[in-house]
């Protein structure tokens, strides 16, 4: 059931055909007039280290080259990193339309939403809301929604402290690959319809704009509608990203690319805890209410990128990305949001509640610049990397509403709610003329500069990576009354006495060797660390010394059936020291208390084609967590696992391909995760699943020049009842915010290549 602010729809069916429609006419325009493309020689002994270099594809499901782990064009089997690839073809027989769903074939990686969105992500039992886009720091802005993939070329994770990165988390970082110009005129459009009427439109155009193939051009978008399995719950989002790549000279290239998203999606907490378990009501109920507000995202990004060869063994590349995303968000949420145990009463299933509104104003701006060369000493060859970055983000966050004291007119009975549905809107707007604090604008700044320098030595077959990074941080959160409003936050933020900025700076080494047994088969062993301010306050109003993280890993990586399947296989013990949680014992959800956590675990990653015809793509992780040091009063969590962490998961997922590249095929996969600890104090679990899904396309049809291809995917193909996770303690307690999967889906698509 859709809520009725939710009718009033931007975007629709038909304007989504129509978008399709107009994109499916460029081929024809293509047709029309050919382009003569005249190949340009250019003999350059360094690969040009880029973040455009979207992995080397070697059909099927396999990528053998990542420059995220080195900013380099180094081949993954000769880099002592542990580095996975998702490629397009993953992504297009799956028809995952987010990074969350095409995450999920990698190990030990795993989404941790909030208010249903998803904010973040668990890699190797750490969380991470830092995304990169082509090499650079972006953000989603809200929890309203993912990243949507219809414009990615590839997503590439980095496990362990991506060291010459900033801002990064020691779990790794995730890096999204977007669709760049093409050397030759392609054009496609999708259209597909689904469960929960879910309604689609994706395409993809690009190719040469002049003769001498000197210009370049890509547009892809998509543009979707959906309801869901859950009560009230809807969304749509629009996606637009045009790029277009200048070739002046042998050696050069220049990439502008701009992204547009706009999204409208209804905030959805879950479900809470009963005793150790999820509470046992359907997995469809939604404790808020169907005149909740539908919250509204927009966010713009703009980039570009150039890259230039000095001579035969030196290149500089500059990478710039601006983005801007602006949000509302309000839902009716648990009160006290923070205290599980005063906001449900267990015995009569009575959920207290009140309305709460967020706003987000967020500018990011990202920038870097590298130098790369290659030296041949001799017998020994030296890839050395000399760069910069910075990074500047403003966000003028503002809450109102009440999130502490409930509003007893609006409890809920979670075994019987339908009684408590339909809040009148004057409510929403007397409870939003108020607040639960005396300052609730506030301007979060956080700014980073970084130097950074690696060489890569090969001597035969040993690879030596030394690297460092030295990073200079300043973080700090000014906070302003209603009256005062962003002006205010924003004036203390920068003039108070003392100063609300606090200045830190790290060095962050990396020391790696790897070892090629054979041409097929590598032993790598890597030290790596990592260097994050914190930008949150103690009780006390004091902030806390920055975020450090130690990695140790030993592997083995090969390529198996004549290099068409890759595997690596890790073994790692990672720290992290100061992370802040939450500090239960107050009233205000942004104090903090400093921790120290521990993750240590195996992990295996196969990806590529086994034969001709059966492509695979599986991830095994076994991942043991552990509290180290907790500084609260009596050290209360010491000792427990990390919450949301399985000790046991992975995925496995197939594709067999009968009758040549366009022809019929049937694909499945099976995605697995153990218990999971609910929260970090442990007091209760969510139990293992097994989820199975499966599709089978053909395309072998022909249509006036075109390719057709029709598929079918069916999701959770056994309707296996699990949940996913818990809210991370941003918008409630783990405990009131428990996440379930979706039960059976199916999605049925068209697809028209030119």
């Amino acid at each position: 059931m859709k809520s009725q602010a939710f009718r009033n729809k931007t975007f629709t069916v038909q304007s989504g055909l129509v978008v399709g429609a107009l994109v499916a006419a460029v081929p024809a325009a293509l047709a029309a007039d050919p382009v003569k493309i005249e190949a340009v020689p250019v003999e350059i002994e360094v690969q040009l280290s880029t973040i455009e270099v979207k992995g080397e594809v070697d059909g099927g499901y396999v990528a053998k080259r990542a420059s995220t782990g080195t900013k380099t064009d180094t081949p993954i089997h000769e880099t002592p990193v542990s580095i996975q690839v998702v490629p397009r073809e993953v992504m297009d027989d799956q028809k995952a339309t987010t990074i969350k769903e095409a995450l999920e074939n990698v190990s030990g990686v795993r989404a941790q939403p909030s208010l249903g969105g998803t904010a973040g992500y668990l890699i190797r039992g750490f969380r991470t809301s830092n995304i990169y886009r082509n090499g650079l720091l972006t953000t989603q802005g809200s929890s309203l929604g993912d990243f949507d993939a219809a414009n990615l070329e590839s997503i590439e994770v980095v496990k362990g402290p991506a060291q010459l990165y900033g801002r990064t988390e020691p779990g790794g970082l995730i890096n999204l690959n977007t669709k760049r110009g093409l050397d030759a005129p392609y054009a496609m459009i999708e259209q597909s319809v689904g469960s929960y009427d879910f309604y689609r439109t994706q395409w993809d155009v690009g190719g040469p704009v002049s003769q001498d193939g000197r210009w370049q051009y890509r547009f892809s978008g998509a543009w979707q509608d959906n309801e869901s399995f859950r009560d009230f719950v809807s969304a749509d989002r629009l996606l637009v990203n045009p790029s277009v790549t200048w070739r002046p000279a042998p050696g050069t290239d220049i990439t502008l690319d701009v992204e547009y998203q706009k999204k409208h999606a209804l905030a959805d907490f879950g479900i809470p805890v009963i005793g150790t378990r999820p509470a046992p009501i359907p997995i469809s109920r939604n404790l808020g209410d169907p005149n909740t507000p539908i919250g509204d995202q927009e966010s713009l990004m703009i980039g570009f990128e150039i890259n230039h060869a000095l001579n035969d063994a030196w290149a500089i590349h500059q990478r710039f990305l601006y983005t801007d995303t602006d949000s509302v968000n309000t839902f009716v949420n648990p009160a006290p949001a923070f205290n599980a145990a005063t906001a449900l009463n267990q015995a009569t299933g009575i959920l207290q509640r009140n309305i709460f509104q967020q706003q987000s104003h967020q500018k990011v701006y990202s920038a870097s610049l590298d130098l790369t060369g290659k030296l041949n000493l001799g017998a020994v060859t030296h890839d050395l990397l000399v760069g910069v970055d910075y990074y500047r983000s403003h966000n003028l966050y503002g809450s109102d509403g009440h999130w502490v004291a409930p509003n007893p007119a609006l409890a809920i009975d979670i075994f019987n709610p339908g009684p408590s549905y339909g809040i009148p809107q004057s409510v929403f707007d007397a409870t939003l003329l108020t607040s639960s604090t005396a300052t609730p604008r506030s301007d979060v700044y956080n700014q980073w500069h970084g130097v950074y320098l690696q060489d890569q030595i090969k001597i035969d077959r040993l690879h030596l990576m030394l690297g460092g990074r030295y990073d200079w941080a300043e973080t700090g959160r000014g906070r302003a009354t209603r009256a005062a409003g962003f002006a205010g936050a924003t004036d203390a933020l920068f003039n108070s006495n003392p100063s609300l900025i606090r200045k830190d700076s790290g060095f962050s080494p990396r020391v790696g060797v790897l070892y090629e047994l054979r041409d097929d088969l590598s032993v790598y062993g890597t030290w790596t660390t990592s260097f994050g301010a914190n930008n949150a306050p103690a009780v006390n109003g004091a902030t806390f010394d920055p975020q450090v993280g130690e990695q140790y890993e030993l592997g083995l990586k090969a390529q198996m059936f004549d290099s068409r399947l890759v595997g690596t296989l890790a073994a790692y013990q990672l720290t992290k020291d100061n992370i802040l949680v939450a500090d239960l014992s107050t009233a205000d959800p942004n104090d903090r208390i400093a921790n120290k956590q521990r993750s240590k675990g195996i992990e295996l990653d196969v990806t590529g084609r086994i034969t001709q015809k059966l492509s695979l793509i599986a991830g095994y992780a076994y991942t043991d967590t552990e509290v180290l040091e907790d500084h609260a009063a009596g050290s209360p969590t010491k000792g427990n696992m990390l919450s949301n962490v399985p000790r046991h998961s992975g995925s496995v997922s197939a594709k067999y391909q009968f009758d040549g590249q366009h022809g019929f095929s049937v694909g499945g996969g099976a995605y697995m995760a153990g218990a999971r600890q609910v929260d970090l104090a442990n007091t209760a679990q969510m139990p293992g699943y097994v989820r199975v899904d499966a599709f089978v396309a053909y395309g072998g049809w022909k249509l006036a020049g075109s390719r057709i291809t029709a598929q079918l995917n069916l999701r959770n193909l056994f309707n296996t009842k699990y949940y996913e996770s818990t809210d991370p303690n941003s918008n409630v307690a783990p405990r009131l915010g428990v996440y379930p999967g979706a039960p059976f889906s199916a999605v049925a698509s068209l697809r028209a290549e030119f």
